[in-house]
């Protein structure tokens, strides 16, 4: 979280998932916690929303690159923390002398069922 308040959303890959034991004073505490290799953004910044509707950035398919941030105590976070699930996808663009390989990321809505 900034110190605006804003949360930063980054996609990435679990790696694996582990559970940590902490002996407290209290007794045996428990924690579920994830793995994630997290994706670096694209190199240009105006290319995160490639995909437009009528010209708004009201789109849910973001252009990230595909690349990974070096391994860091930021990759271990705990499970609950996991905002949801995307569809990656391999997009290409070609200019007149380059092509740059982005990484499609789609979420996948989740569907809750409250009783």
């Amino acid at each position: 979280m900034t110190e605006s308040g804003d949360i930063d959303c980054y996609p990435g890959q679990v790696q694996y998932f582990f559970t940590h034991a902490v002996n407290l004073p209290d007794g045996l505490s428990e924690h579920n916690l994830a793995f994630i290799r997290w994706y670096k953004p694209a190199e240009s910044s105006n290319i995160r929303y490639h995909f437009r509707v009528r010209d708004d950035e009201i789109c849910n398919v973001e252009l990230w690159g595909t690349e990974f941030y070096p391994e860091s105590r930021d990759c271990i976070i705990p499970v609950h923390h996991i905002l949801g699930r995307f569809i990656p996808t391999k997009y290409r663009i070609s200019g007149r002398r380059s092509s740059n390989i982005y990484l499609a990321v789609n979420p996948v809505n989740r569907k809750f069922h409250i009783r």
